[in-house]
């Protein structure tokens, strides 16, 4: 079963995702986690948010499905 989760951030979240990345040293995770879920709010599917960070695909999936 492939279920695939979908990424809609309020404004208020967007804007502390961009506050978080742009505003200096925190956990690789973290920051992982925020660049993912902004690209996948963004539209950018799966495939291409895994190239673009160098991450895998479960990676991602755990991420959203986690934010979800």
């Amino acid at each position: 079963m492939n279920v695939r989760y979908r990424v809609d951030l309020s404004q208020s979240e967007q804007d502390e995702l961009t506050a978080l990345l742009s505003g200096g040293r925190h956990a690789g995770a973290q920051a992982q986690a925020g660049q993912i879920l902004l690209a996948a709010d963004a539209g950018s599917g799966d495939e291409q948010i895994a190239t673009t960070l160098g991450v895998s695909g479960s990676t991602i999936y755990r991420t959203k499905r986690r934010f979800v």
